[in-house]
């Protein structure tokens, strides 16, 4: 039987609505990485962003709980796995407001590809580096209508000079994404990100103020 994956198509992008959180599934509500994505996401939702996320545990429910915490709005792009022993499939204690469902791994990373308007990676395993590596393609096929990503913690400033030191990374592809140590700094992302989607919207420029 054939199935058909959709490979997520170029859009025209004037704001950030929509926020999809990557990341380890393999942490519990005692790791650090589960409050910065708790708070970090508890952040997006106070701000009217519908946080995307994965269905899994970790990250994933971590970026769910922080959301419904201010009654934000959630949303997980699943996929359930049979004969996959590596991978968390749906975590029931991840219980979103709304859920598309998938055939594949595939088209359940795609989805999250397509229901995102900016991607905010945290530290993760070999799913995670799949999708923030995935999100950083697309902003590099698509540039000009590509959609922001942010790269949460200080490990990632060594993960990118070794991309940058033995990979062939075009400057395009380092103006689509930025680093952030804190909660603070990605406040300061998705507000640098926003002004400059509203400038290739031509939309006048204004700020986008977050509380």
């Amino acid at each position: 039987m054939k199935t058909q994956v959709t490979i997520p198509a170029a859009q025209r992008h004037c704001s950030i609505q929509n926020v999809a959180v990557f990341g380890s599934a393999d942490i519990d509500e005692n790791h650090p990485l589960y409050h910065d994505a708790f708070n970090v996401a508890r952040f997006l939702a106070y701000n009217n962003k519908v946080v995307v996320n994965g269905g899994g545990p970790g990250v994933m429910a971590a970026a769910t709980a922080g959301a419904q915490s201010v009654g934000g709005t959630t949303l997980a792009v699943t996929f359930y796995p049979k004969d996959m022993p590596e991978f968390e499939g749906r975590f029931s204690g991840n219980q979103v407001t709304l859920e598309i469902k998938t055939a594949n791994y595939i088209e359940r990373m795609f989805g999250l590809m397509d229901h995102a308007d900016a991607f905010i990676c945290f530290q993760g395993g070999t799913g995670t580096l799949s999708e923030w590596t995935t999100a950083w393609l697309l902003a590099h096929l698509y540039y000009g209508n590509h959609k922001p990503l942010i790269l949460y913690g200080q490990f990632w400033h060594d993960v990118m000079r070794v991309m940058n030191d033995h990979f062939f990374i075009g400057e395009k592809e380092r103006q689509v994404y930025r680093i952030a140590n804190n909660e603070d700094e990605v406040i300061q992302a998705l507000s640098q990100f926003e002004m400059e989607l509203a400038d290739r919207c031509g939309l006048p420029p204004r700020p986008p103020h977050y509380a």
